[in-house]
Order: C-alpha cells, then sequence, then structure tokens
C-alpha cells in the first residue's frame, strides 16, 4: 500500500504554484494537496475558464504530481463561523462583501459548493477543509453553554452543511473536515457529534492531523479505531509540548514560535507523536488515501523541512501484513 505523499501548499501560497511545484518534485513528493488561495488553484476561474484546470494538470503532468486532494480551509470555516473582522483577512473580497455575517456565511457556502465544482474539473476525489463553529468560544469560557445552546449549534451545522454537502456528492467527492481546535469538531467526542448532525451520511467524513489531537491529550490511534472508514485525508505533521510550569495548553494568545508558548507545530519526528503506532493504526483500518505534509515548524527552514519531512514519511509508511 504505497500511499501518495503530498505537499500541503497552503504554507506557500506566497509563492506561485509555477514556481514551487519544481521544488516539490525535486524534495521527493508525488503530489500536492492544492489549496484554495495564492494563485495555487483560483476557484472561480477554475469553473469559469475552460483551460484553467487543464492548465494546472499539464503544469503538475510535467513533473510527474498529482493533486488528488483540493483544500478550502479559509472559506469553509466561514459557513458557520460568528464572523467578525479576522475573516475579512483570510477570505476572498467577493466572499466577504460587505461583511454582513449572514452574507458572508452564505457566500462562503456558495464557494464551497464551487470548490467542489472546481476539484471535480481537476480530478480531485478529496476536497478537504473546516466546517467553523458556532460555539467555539464557549468551549472554554464562562459561563458555561447549556446543553440545549449545544444541541442548537450542531443541528445550525447541519442545516448549513446538508446543501453543501450535496453539491460535493454530486461532483462524486468526499468533504473531509479537518478535526482541529475552533472548528465543530475538534475531538473524538465532537466529531461522533458532528456525524451524528449529518445522519452519518457517508461522503463526510475527516481530515485527520494527529498533531492537534496530540496537545489535547487525545490519542489520534484511538481516533483512527473509532472512525475507521471515516478517515478521508491525512495531514503530517508534528507537535512539541513545552510545559514547564508557566507555559499552558492555551498558550496565552502568544503567536505561534514564541517559546513562551506550551506546544509548538514541529516538523515530523521531531515531536511527540507516536508515528509508527499510527501508521499501524491507519493500515489496521485500511486507509489507501495520501499523507499530506503540512509544515508549520517556526523554527525550521520550509525548504529543508519539506524535504527532510518528505523523507521521514517515506521511511515510516510500510505495507501492513498480509491477511
Amino acid at each position: 500500500m504505497a500511499r501518495p505523499i503530498l505537499l500541503f501548499t497552503g504554507q506557500w501560497a506566497d509563492l506561485p504554484l509555477e514556481e514551487l511545484a519544481p521544488h516539490v518534485a525535486e524534495w521527493g513528493y508525488q503530489g500536492v494537496d492544492l489549496c484554495c488561495w495564492g494563485d495555487h488553484f483560483e476557484v472561480q476561474r477554475a469553473v469559469g475558464e475552460d483551460d484553467y484546470c487543464a492548465n494546472k494538470l499539464a503544469l503538475l503532468n510535467r513533473l510527474e504530481l498529482a493533486a488528488p486532494v483540493v483544500s478550502c480551509h479559509r472559506v469553509s470555516t466561514a459557513v458557520c463561523d460568528v464572523i467578525d473582522e479576522r475573516h475579512q483577512d483570510i477570505l476572498p473580497d467577493y466572499v466577504w462583501g460587505d461583511g454582513d455575517p449572514v452574507g458572508v456565511q452564505q457566500r462562503a457556502a456558495e464557494e464551497v459548493t464551487a470548490a467542489a465544482r472546481a476539484a471535480q474539473r481537476l480530478g480531485a476525489s478529496v476536497l478537504s477543509g473546516f466546517a467553523g463553529s458556532p460555539i467555539w468560544s464557549a468551549v472554554t469560557g464562562y459561563p458555561a453553554p447549556k446543553p440545549q445552546r449545544v444541541a442548537d449549534a450542531y443541528r445550525d451545522f447541519g442545516r448549513k452543511w446538508r446543501p453543501v454537502l450535496d453539491a460535493v456528492q454530486a461532483c462524486g467527492l468526499k468533504y473531509a473536515l479537518e478535526v482541529h481546535p475552533g472548528q465543530i469538531a475538534f475531538d473524538l467526542y465532537s466529531a461522533e457529534a458532528a456525524l451524528d448532525a449529518l445522519d452519518g451520511r457517508p461522503d463526510f467524513g475527516f481530515t485527520l492531523d494527529p498533531s492537534h489531537l496530540h496537545w489535547m491529550g487525545v490519542d489520534p490511534v484511538e481516533f483512527v479505531r473509532r472512525f475507521p472508514d471515516r478517515i478521508f485525508h491525512v495531514h503530517v505533521k508534528d507537535c512539541a509540548l513545552t510545559l514547564n510550569g508557566r507555559t499552558g495548553l492555551l498558550c496565552s494568545y502568544l503567536p505561534q514560535g514564541d517559546p513562551r508558548r506550551g506546544w509548538h507545530p514541529r516538523s515530523p519526528g521531531r515531536g511527540g507523536v507516536d508515528w509508527e503506532a499510527f501508521i499501524r493504526a491507519l493500515n489496521d483500518a485500511g486507509y489507501d488515501g495520501a499523507l499530506a505534509v503540512e509544515f508549520q515548524d517556526a523554527g525550521m527552514s520550509r525548504e529543508h523541512g519539506a524535504e527532510e519531512a518528505c523523507r521521514f514519511v517515506k521511511r515510516l509508511d510500510f505495507e501492513p501484513a498480509a491477511r
């Protein structure tokens, strides 16, 4: 089971894809997890210009790179989020519009629907992203939310995402929600609630990045065991806990890279994730999708890190035993 190793392009959006792609091939990757920001994959051009996707594929094919996954994290988080000025920094102008929260949510849902059509034209099989959350501020806030408010939030999530997922399904894709702090599904039990809110529809599953679970104290292996048929995509990123009596898991509003934080993203193999156990769990689950390196290590050159990470994942990944 030679799983394709991809580079998630989100952290490289300052470079045009034409400049980035040759490096991706040189570093040893088989393809890209193509993000819908920068010039890497422009959704409206992809659905509106006949030759846009063909030109992207021609660029990648020349380098023997594939694009099986398209990621729309920035716009998809606005579908269910409580909209404020932070979202203006990550949304296209035509989605932000006048900033009216209801309008932003509606346009974000329309853009995710368009992203599904664009991904279909590209030949991708998975659309990965976020969902947003109307109650994330209440996770550790005071006063604690009443059960009814939590139930209403999951109903709101289901109501807003069903028509989007219908479009994803019509395009022959699966939607992989990244389990991530700030989202409606951020750990094992909230992921269960998200599935329940959508009546367990088969086209909805998860992008699993073990680093996010690791710092929260959730075992990524247990997540795979709980959802063996719902892991649609995997991000490869590590995480180091640096709890010294002053630092904390909520990181005191400090930005990534600040040494006073209680945890830090790390290049794979340089943190605390048990990758051996994680790969064995993916093998047991029969996962044969991509492994996409997401490089966020603030203490390492991203060029060095991307190449090192590709080598690490190639050594890490192995065939399961014959049944």
